[in-house]
């Protein structure tokens, strides 16, 4: 009984035994599934997709060849997030990369009265000791800067040859920089005439290595030039230098230049050289030659800051005044001007006077004499105070000579040309003359009152001074701009429709042409042509001829309203310049069009008082002018041309007319759009 009670308990652990094991053995294959797909997943979503994941029991082996180290280190420390570290079994690889390629080695050696330096990157074979040593021998008691690395890669081919040649060019440049590179040597150096120059240049060829790349750039210092010389002549034998001094190859290029505009022809040289009295040499130099070039004969000499112009005898005062005066007025300021013209015996001596010019676009250009440097700032800041600061060119001259109260006289004027829109002042010891043209109807008076209450009763007055209703700023009347805007406007609101297959206008449209008469008050002074249009249905020839009477008819109709119609020009274009699509009926509508072209801004006095005309006049008003293309028949009474276009009810049988398509009925349409024609 004892024996089979023992039995079972063995057979009872056997069984458990067995049953633990298999438990255990699932369990782990389980966990081994479950951390070999995690694993995976993870490689797969981080791009990790080289890496190849295994597990034995706990433990994950990563397989695999990694493009970078980098990207191996990355993967592994991915796995160690799912997978303690010390179950992870690394078997993975990195792709072979190629060898890195060695630096860039080169050196640069300066040497100057301070001693030698050395820097750049260096083979770490390369004995620095050895260089340094047969450089202080050079370089004496200044000795030599060390400030060279080093990196252990092999010696690229070339280096030692390009070495060789940059430290023995060294030796003989006192003041120099040398740089040297594998195969190549750069050499930058100053020497102390043009004399050495060329010697060191010569060796440095013979010297070359058949192998080396050499650059240099030698150079010998500039001349001191003293006094900084100019000397430009018109004469006889055309257009010159006689001395021509620059500092810089820019200022050369710039002086060269103006003289050639001048008209000198040939080869040009000017020396550069040290010494310029002022940055701005070339500047004052280019116009003073293109001053003189303007005169036509003479000379200008430079002396340093100190400029001679002299001017032969046949050129007229009043050119040498105004182009001294622009010279004089805008050199630079460190430089002075004396100016002489040669006596001519036979030339009448030309009166001294000062000008201002106003161009009516607000700029004034001031020329003529002023007693001197204090008066031409006081002009010219009275001036700039008065038109505006960018508004105002002075160009006058100084002259000592001229009669007592000169600058009231000037300063005066300039007061009486601000009440002008555009004019000139003129002021000379005898006289003082205004013209222009104003927008203040009282200022002639005021201009005189201004004049004798400044200078005194005495003063002899020349005043031209044309009012013109256009610039009165209380009137405000409409440019030709406007009024062709405003014209076209009134078109556009109310179009001017006509009867079918004639140049009658429509009943629909009297109060149109009633609107555009009215649009017409205050532009009947300048020159515009009423453009007429149809679409494209229809022979052409009769197209054309329909519009030109067509626009004849508007013209007709504003003189009947009793507008001044001198100024007017009727025209046809027939189908040309459609503003739409002829392919439908709106387009075609669109097209079909009366506008106004301004053919000149300047307005045209046309000889009557717009306030004397009637808007309700029962009879048409001819004004007895007829323009060139013409308002009128081509016949002599002066009619309307368009009367005569018309055939009468007689005649209209014996006379065929061709019905162009267009002219059959159709609704009346929008206004159209009116632009200019382009």
């Amino acid at each position: 009984m004892r024996s089979r009670s023992t039995l079972m308990t063995i057979a009872a652990f056997v069984i458990a035994l067995i049953l633990s094991m298999v438990i255990a053995g699932g369990s782990a294959t389980v966990i081994e599934k479950r951390t070999k797909s995690e694993v995976r997943l993870a490689m797969e979503t981080n791009d990790h997709g080289w890496m190849q994941v295994q597990t034995d029991g706990l433990q994950v082996i990563l397989n695999g060849t990694a493009p970078t180290e980098a990207e191996r280190f990355r993967a592994v420390s991915l796995a160690d997030k799912y997978v303690d570290s010390s179950r992870v079994v690394d078997n993975t690889d990195v792709e072979n990369t190629a060898a890195l390629s060695p630096p860039p080695f080169s050196m640069q050696m300066l040497r100057n009265e301070n001693g030698i330096s050395l820097i750049g990157l260096v083979p770490v074979s390369v004995d620095r000791k050895a260089i340094v040593e047969n450089l202080k021998k050079v370089a004496g008691d200044e000795g030599v800067t060390d400030l060279l690395e080093t990196a252990d890669y092999p010696v690229p081919a070339g280096w030692d040859e390009a070495m060789r040649f940059g430290l023995s060019t060294l030796e003989t440049l006192p003041r120099s920089k040398v740089s040297v590179q594998a195969g190549k040597v750069s050499v930058e150096a100053i020497t102390d005439s043009p004399t050495e120059q060329g010697r060191v240049e010569t060796s440095l060829a013979r010297r070359r290595p058949a192998d080396l790349k050499l650059d240099y750039d030698i150079s010998a210092p500039r001349p001191v030039i003293t006094p900084f010389t100019l000397r430009f002549l018109i004469d006889a034998d055309g257009p010159h230098f006689d001395a021509c001094s620059a500092d810089t190859d820019k200022a050369r290029d710039q002086i060269l230049a103006a003289a050639r505009a001048a008209g000198a022809k040939g080869t040009l040289s000017c020396t550069v050289g040290m010494g310029v009295p002022s940055t701005d040499w070339a500047k004052a130099a280019s116009m003073a030659i293109s001053s003189l070039g303007q005169l036509g004969a003479g000379s200008v000499t430079f002396s340093d800051a100190d400029i001679v112009l002299d001017a032969k005898s046949t050129v007229d005062q009043k050119t040498f005044d105004d182009v001294v005066g622009e010279l004089e007025s805008n050199l630079p300021t460190v430089f002075s001007l004396k100016a002489t013209l040669e006596p001519n015996a036979t030339a009448k001596a030309a009166e001294a006077q000062f000008t201002a010019i106003r161009d009516g676009k607000g700029n004034v250009t001031l020329k003529g004499r002023v007693l001197d440097a204090r008066q031409r700032e006081a002009v010219e800041n009275y001036a700039r105070a008065q038109f505006g600061h960018d508004q105002v060119h002075g160009a006058t001259r100084v002259d000592a000579a001229l009669p007592a109260g000169w600058p009231v006289r000037t300063l005066a004027g300039l007061e009486a040309l601000t009440m002008l829109h555009d004019g000139t002042l003129v002021v000379t010891a005898k006289e003082i003359s205004v013209k222009g043209t104003t927008g203040d109807a009282q200022a002639s008076d005021k201009i005189a009152r201004l004049l004798t209450g400044q200078i005194g009763g005495d003063v002899q007055m020349d005043l031209q001074v044309k009012y013109d209703k256009r610039l009165d700023e209380k009137l405000a009347l409409p440019d030709g701009k406007e009024c062709v805007s405003r014209l076209n406007g009134s078109l556009a609101k109310a179009k001017i429709n006509f009867d079918p297959g004639s140049a009658q206008v429509s009943e629909d449209s009297v109060k149109s042409l009633d609107a555009l008469a009215a649009a017409m008050k205050n532009c009947t002074e300048f020159r515009m042509e009423v453009d007429g249009y149809t679409d494209n249905q229809g022979r052409a020839e009769m197209n054309l001829q329909l519009s030109q009477e067509r626009a004849q008819a508007v013209l007709s109709g504003l003189l009947d309203r009793g507008v001044l119609t001198g100024n007017l020009v009727a025209k046809g274009y027939g189908e040309d310049q459609p503003i739409a699509t002829n392919d439908t009926e709106a387009g075609r509508e669109q097209n079909r069009r009366i506008e106004f072209v301004l053919l000149d801004e300047t307005p045209v006095d046309n000889g009557l008082d717009e306030s004397s005309q009637g808007t309700d006049t029962a009879e048409p008003q001819w004004n007895g002018s007829i323009t060139d293309d013409a308002t009128a028949a081509p016949g002599d009474d002066g009619a309307p041309a368009a009367q005569e276009a018309q055939p009468d009810a007689a005649s209209s049988e014996a006379i065929p007319v061709e019905t162009p398509e267009t002219d059959t009925p159709r609704p009346r349409s929008r206004p159209a759009d009116l632009d200019k024609k382009g």
